[in-house]
This record gives structure tokens, sequence and C-alpha cells, in this order.
């Protein structure tokens, strides 16, 4: 299998990174182009993969074309692209807010769309992975060996991959928010900082894990967590007097509605 990956950034590295490493495509099969000939070289003298600067030279022996531009340059780099593709290659799209329909334009082109996120890059991403109305269930498992090569990726229906970009794919914002939050608390209370973040960063982690392995709920969790009368107690009630779930609930549906404002234009 031939890859190309239009656009040379850190989640085209990740999933480049993640594919070579783990031995699913060898380097020699794989090609990055971009504008930038300091992340050509980069590419190129780290993983060992081809480079160039011609899009369209590049894609016209690719099996698998992978879309890792921003969404705002797709429509300049779109058109050279699209009339040097093999008639049987499979295009993958990272690209935010656009569409498999937008991508096909009316031709009979096989377009699977993925949410990353960026975990990615330390080999612990979280991907959406939709067919377009052309992809076969065989093109939804290359997506998805291509970006298991770097965490977890589920397939979903297209319509739903607005709700994975508000949950996993702006997930790890909300995250570090909360980070955010309670290394400023420790901060207050006296902790020092390398203390503080080291605890912060083994809880957060530790905590997914416990959910993770046990397969409980969220809900049955922090109720095991919470004694009556604690200290425990203390923080969750402040946090349901503040309305902080709801806000949560509200921030992620904010994110799905903008989601969808970007695909229709």
């Amino acid at each position: 299998m031939n890859i190309v990956f239009i656009g040379a950034g850190n989640m085209a590295e990740a999933i480049v990174a993640g594919i070579v490493k783990n031995k699913v495509v060898a380097a020699a099969n794989v090609c990055v182009t971009d504008v930038s000939e300091e992340r050509l070289t980069h590419f190129l003298m780290k993983y060992d993969v081809s480079t160039s600067d011609d899009n369209a030279y590049a894609v016209a022996k690719a099996d698998v074309v992978v879309l890792a531009v921003k969404p705002q340059v797709f429509p300049s780099v779109w058109p050279e692209i699209e009339g040097a593709l093999k008639p049987d290659a499979l295009v993958v799209s990272i690209m935010a807010g656009i569409p498999s329909a937008k991508i096909a334009n009316g031709q009979p082109l096989r377009v699977v769309r993925v949410m990353p996120n960026t975990p990615s890059l330390v080999g612990m991403g979280a991907a959406g992975i939709a067919a377009g109305e052309r992809a076969t269930e065989s093109d939804l498992q290359v997506a998805q060996k291509l970006l298991g090569a770097v965490g977890s990726a589920v397939i979903v229906a297209e319509e739903e991959i607005d709700a994975v970009t508000a949950l996993s794919g702006s997930g790890p914002a909300y995250v570090f928010y909360l980070l955010e939050s309670m290394l400023e608390a420790a901060g207050k209370m006296g902790l020092e900082q390398g203390i503080s973040r080291e605890l912060a960063l083994a809880t957060v982690m530790g905590a997914a894990k416990l959910m993770q392995e046990t397969g409980e709920d969220a809900a049955v969790l922090r109720k095991k967590v919470t004694s009556k009368g604690g200290t425990t107690e203390a923080a969750i009630n402040t946090l349901e007097e503040r309305h902080v779930k709801d806000s949560v609930v509200a921030a992620l549906l904010a994110a799905q509605a903008r989601s969808k404002e970007l695909a229709n234009g």
C-alpha cells in the first residue's frame, strides 16, 4: 500500500510515526508533501519516508491519500490533487468541518473522514472514523488500521462526526482546563509546583485507567470516592451548587453546534 500525506503538520507526523513504528506501512511506501522544506527534511531524516513539494506528482501512484492540511487550505490544494488521483485511490480526510460529499464533489471518489485528537502525538489518541457515500467496509478497515497505530479508533456514522469532534476532538482541552484549575488551586493551598503537577497528572491518568479497567460508570466510581460528610463530598457539593456539570454539557453541545456550522460553510 502506497500512502501519501498531503501536509506535514503535527497530526500527519503522529500518524506517520505510528504506522512506521508499528510496521503498518513500510517507510519506503510512505510519502509526505508540504510547502515547507524544513518539515520535509524533518520527515526524511527522522522517519526515512520519501517527500515531495509536488502534490500532483506524489498522489499519481498512491493507493491512499491522507488530506492532512488545514480546512482553509483545502480549496487551494484540492484541484491539483483531484485530477491526479488514481481511479481506485482511497481518500482519508483528517480535516475538521469538511463533509465527504464536498471532497468528492460529485465524483465517484471513496472518501473516509477521520476526527483524531492531539494525544495521538504520544500514541494515546482517540479517533472517530466515518465512511463517505462510496467508501467500503474495507476502506473503513484501512483507516481504522492507520489511526489504530496512534490510539483508539472507532467507526461512527458521518452525521455523528460533529459529536465526536465535540467529545474527543476538542476533549483534551477540557481535561487541560480541569488540570489548569486543579493546579491553580494547589498553588493557593501552598503545594510546590512540581509536586502538584506530578500528583494532578497521576490522578487524572489513574482515574481514567481505573474506569477503563473496571468497566464501571463514571457516576458509580465517583460515588465510591464520595464519603458522607467527607472532603470529597464538600468538593462535589460545591461543583453541583455552581452547576459545573450543566456547564460541561452545554460546552460540548456548543462545540457540536460550531462543528455543524463549519461543515455547512
